[in-house]
């Protein structure tokens, strides 16, 4: 019986394992470029910036990206885009060892890297809707988070060994080699099976994308789901920002402490993808979604906020990370099984623009209300203050009240959208109705 359910899933599973090794050695160079960047500045915008310049392109040039993957072979384009990211990365490297590296060629080269995921991403979730069964979207969703989440408890851990150990040289060589193993397997091993096309010879880019919102304008439930992932994405964002400003400055801090708490969040993400791939269909996807957002929103960025010593953070990591699984799990089925397959590559553009376009906002609110607002304010208060008592004193501690604003703002946003969501109920995965009103 095992034989017979996964066989069918080996090309994707081939897929999943090398992209996801591809993207391991892509996050530990990502890590340790901004350890190089924070020691080099010291400052939690300029941090931000990486962040930043790798999302901009993604949000602008998103909802065209779709157009082109609905148009372009799928393989071809992944391929593309994968050997010109990794030409970008060698670039870094190349700089590095002839020592021009500045922090503005990283925001170049970062910008570029975002460019190329902006047209792969749109054909990475199309092909991965052609390779899997519709029956098994829920378990390759959790098995996507499973990946994800294994991620992200090894590339600080990995990067921060590598980096001790020979320095950027040999984490950027180890990206690399992940990027040749990942390349070569999708090159001459992987078919990629066509979508039927819908996209008219004649048709525009911007007709294409007209399209995709039009669909989305007609369809409530999942444009507001969208709306309700770009306003969490800001708050989250801004929580990125700030955490390697709080965690690098605190007294109890430093590179290991945040190399702990990205790990513990990572392992709780994992053993939320591996619950998820068991888990039967929910009664209500959507009540599911809300409730898994109000539990990350609601207990990190408070622990963060009050939390004095690296357990307190990570049992924050714990609980704001364990729940976000489920709920990538549930939108992931919602959206898949409502979005036509031979228009996904233009809704799923759309929505990385309407969803993602908070996210470099809330970067660049994050490092400027650190650096500029926060930070200041709580330098300025005095030892017997109501602020000092409850967020600690020196660097760091604007940091801290900036996490507090952060966990009261997700809240709010999690309770509005309940309201608005409420109605919507999503009960039956081949159901292809956009939602239902109870």
């Amino acid at each position: 019986m095992e034989t017979k359910i996964w066989k069918p899933l080996k090309p994707y599973l081939l897929l999943w394992s090398t992209q996801s090794l591809s993207g391991l050695g892509s996050a530990m160079t990502g890590y340790a470029l901004i350890l190089w960047l924070y020691q080099q500045s010291g400052s939690a915008l300029e941090t931000a910036l990486l962040s930043i310049c790798s999302y901009a392109p993604y949000v602008l040039m998103s909802i065209f990206a779709g157009a082109l993957s609905d148009r372009w072979n799928k393989k071809r384009t992944m391929l593309v885009c994968d050997l010109l990211a990794a030409l970008s990365t060698a670039g870094v490297l190349l700089l590095l060892k002839t020592g021009h590296l500045a922090p503005w060629h990283m925001y170049v080269l970062n910008a570029i890297n975002g460019l190329m995921n902006t047209v792969q991403q749109p054909a990475s979730d199309v092909a991965a809707t052609l390779l899997v069964p519709r029956e098994y979207y829920q378990k390759t969703s959790g098995l996507r988070s499973f990946s994800s989440s294994l991620n992200a408890i090894l590339h600080p851990v990995f990067a921060s060994a590598l980096f001790a150990f020979s320095g950027m040289d040999l984490v950027i060589a180890v990206d690399l080699g992940s990027f040749a193993i990942a390349f070569l397997t999708l090159f001459l091993f992987i078919h990629i099976p066509e979508a039927p096309q819908a996209t008219k010879p004649q048709e525009t880019l911007l007709d294409a994308a007209k399209v995709g919102l039009k669909w989305l304008k007609a369809n409530s439930l999942i444009l507001d789901l969208i709306l309700f992932l770009a306003s969490i994405n800001l708050v989250a964002s801004a929580y990125s920002a700030t955490l390697p400003a709080m965690l690098l400055s605190q007294e109890n801090g430093g590179e290991t402490v945040l190399g702990w708490v990205n790990a513990v969040a990572g392992a709780a993400s994992l053993v939320g993808g591996a619950v998820v791939t068991l888990l039967p269909a929910p009664k209500n996807r959507v009540r599911v979604i809300c409730f898994s957002l109000m539990v990350s929103m609601g207990t990190e960025n408070f622990l963060l906020a009050f939390g004095r010593t690296p357990f307190v953070w990570c049992i924050g990591a714990v609980l704001g990370w364990s729940a976000i699984p489920l709920m990538n799990a549930n939108l992931d089925v919602i959206f898949r099984s409502s979005i036509p397959t031979d228009m996904q590559g233009r809704v799923f553009s759309c929505r990385n623009t309407l969803q993602f376009f908070t996210i470099p906002l809330g970067y660049f609110l994050g490092g400027l209300l650190v650096d500029r607002t926060f930070e200041p304010l709580m330098a300025s208060q005095p030892p017997s203050g109501l602020l000092v008592q409850l967020f600690g004193t020196g660097k760091g501690s604007g940091a801290a009240l900036l996490f507090f604003v952060l966990g009261v703002a997700g809240v709010v946003v999690c309770l509005t959208f309940y309201g608005i969501l409420h109605k919507f109920k999503w009960a039956d995965p081949e159901n292809h109705k956009a939602g239902a009103e109870e």
